[in-house]
C-alpha cells in the first residue's frame, strides 16, 4: 500500500534529479574520502551559492552536522545558548552535550526565535572561573516551530555576540524553505548576516541523505577535518553524499522544491483554518503547520495517517508538507478531517 504522510519532510522520497546524480556518480571508481571530482564539483557549487572562501564538509546526517559544527565553536568549559525548542536540546539524545562537553542553556521563546532581548540575560559571567563561559549561540532556520528569522534578526544576534568572541551556529535543516519564504538567497541568509558556521541540510528537501557543515569563519577551519573524522562523520564513498548537493544547487532545484513545499503548506492552512475548533498555534511561514484539534478528531485521523503530537496535553499536532506533496494529498486529508466533525 502507498503511504502519504504529513508527519515529516523526512518521510518524503528522493527527487528524481538527485537519484540521477547518484546513478551518474556510480558509473566508475573514484578516490575515497572526498578526493574525487564529484566532491570537487559540489564544493564549487556550494562556494558559488554562499561565498568563495567557505569550507564545505559533507557529513552523514543532521545530528552529525550539528555536533561537528558545535565542536568547532567550543571548548568543554563553554555553554551553548539556544531556544528551548531547539533541535540540539530536544531531539538529539544529548549528542551535542556528549560530543562537546558543554552545558546547553535553553531560553524560553514564544515562537522558537531567539532575540537580543531574550539572549542578553545569558551573556554573563565572562571570565568567572566557576561558570560555563558562553561560547556559541545556536539558531534554527526555519525554527522548530516553522517560523522564519528575517536577515536583520540574524544580523542583530551576530552583532550582539561577536564582541564577546562568541560564534553563531545556524542549523539550516530547512534553510531552503526559509529562503523561499523571504525571497532571499542562501548567501543573504547566512554569510551576509554574520553566521560563523552552518549546518546545511537537503534531506528534508529532496536529497537521499547527507548534510554539509559550511564553515564561514576562518578561525574555525583548521581543526574541522579532524573533528569530522573523530565524530565518525567522514564517509569513505563521499561522492554519493556530495554529488547530491551538485544536483540540489543546479538550476535552483532547492528553490523549486522548497517553493512547492511552502505553497502546499499554505494550501493546507487555507483549507483547515476556518474549520470549527481548528486553531493554529503558530503562523504558517514555511512548510510546517502547528494546530490544535479536538482529541476525538485527532484519534480518528491517526487511524489513517501518521503524524506527530507537538504538545499532546494541549491536543496540538504538527503537519509538514514536502517537495512531493500533491494537491490530491491535501484534498484527501482535508476531506478526512472534515468527515471527523
Amino acid at each position: 500500500t502507498t503511504m502519504r504522510s504529513f508527519a515529516s519532510d523526512n518521510n518524503s522520497g528522493v527527487h528524481p534529479l538527485v537519484m540521477e546524480a547518484l546513478n551518474r556518480a556510480n558509473q566508475n571508481h573514484a578516490v575515497g574520502y572526498g578526493d574525487d571530482p564529484w566532491t570537487e564539483e559540489a564544493v564549487q557549487k556550494i562556494r558559488e551559492a554562499f561565498t568563495p572562501d567557505c569550507e564545505p564538509l559533507f557529513v552523514f546526517n543532521g545530528t552529525g552536522s550539528n555536533v561537528v559544527a558545535l565542536q568547532l565553536c567550543t571548548s568543554p568549559y563553554n555553554s551553548i545558548l539556544c531556544a528551548e525548542t531547539a533541535h540540539i536540546y530536544v531531539d538529539e539524545c544529548g549528542a551535542p552535550v556528549r560530543m562537546t562537553g558543554c552545558q546547553i542553556r535553553p531560553i524560553l521563546t514564544p515562537d522558537g526565535k531567539l532575540t537580543p532581548e531574550l539572549l542578553r540575560p545569558y551573556l554573563c559571567n565572562f571570565g568567572e572561573q566557576h561558570h560555563s563561559q558562553p561560547g556559541v549561540v545556536y539558531i534554527s532556520q526555519c525554527t522548530e516551530l516553522g517560523t522564519v528569522y528575517k536577515p536583520e534578526e540574524i544580523r542583530a544576534l551576530a552583532d550582539m555576540i561577536h564582541p564577546y568572541g562568541m560564534f553563531l551556529h545556524m542549523d539550516g535543516a530547512r534553510l531552503a524553505n526559509a529562503c523561499v519564504a523571504l525571497e532571499k538567497s542562501f548567501r543573504e541568509m547566512t554569510v551576509d548576516c554574520g553566521v560563523d558556521v552552518l549546518s546545511f541540510g537537503g534531506t528534508k528537501n529532496g536529497l537521499m541523505m547527507g548534510e554539509c557543515v559550511v564553515i564561514f569563519n576562518p578561525a574555525l577551519k583548521d581543526k574541522a577535518r579532524f573533528v569530522r573524522k573523530q565524530s565518525a562523520q567522514l564517509a569513505s564513498k563521499l561522492r554519493f553524499l556530495s554529488c547530491q548537493f551538485t544536483a540540489y544547487l543546479t538550476d535552483e532545484l532547492w528553490r523549486k522544491n522548497a517553493t512547492h513545499a511552502n505553497r502546499m503548506a499554505q494550501k493546507l492552512y487555507v483549507a483547515l483554518k476556518d474549520l470549527p475548533e481548528v486553531h493554529f498555534t503558530q503562523p504558517v511561514e514555511s512548510n510546517q503547520l502547528f494546530l490544535t484539534l479536538p482529541r476525538p478528531v485527532i484519534d480518528r485521523l491517526l487511524q489513517k495517517y501518521f503524524f506527530y503530537f507537538w504538545n499532546e496535553a494541549a491536543n496540538e499536532i504538527r503537519l509538514v508538507t514536502s517537495f512531493d506533496t500533491t494537491d490530491e494529498d491535501i484534498a484527501t486529508f482535508v476531506r478526512d478531517v472534515k468527515s471527523c466533525f
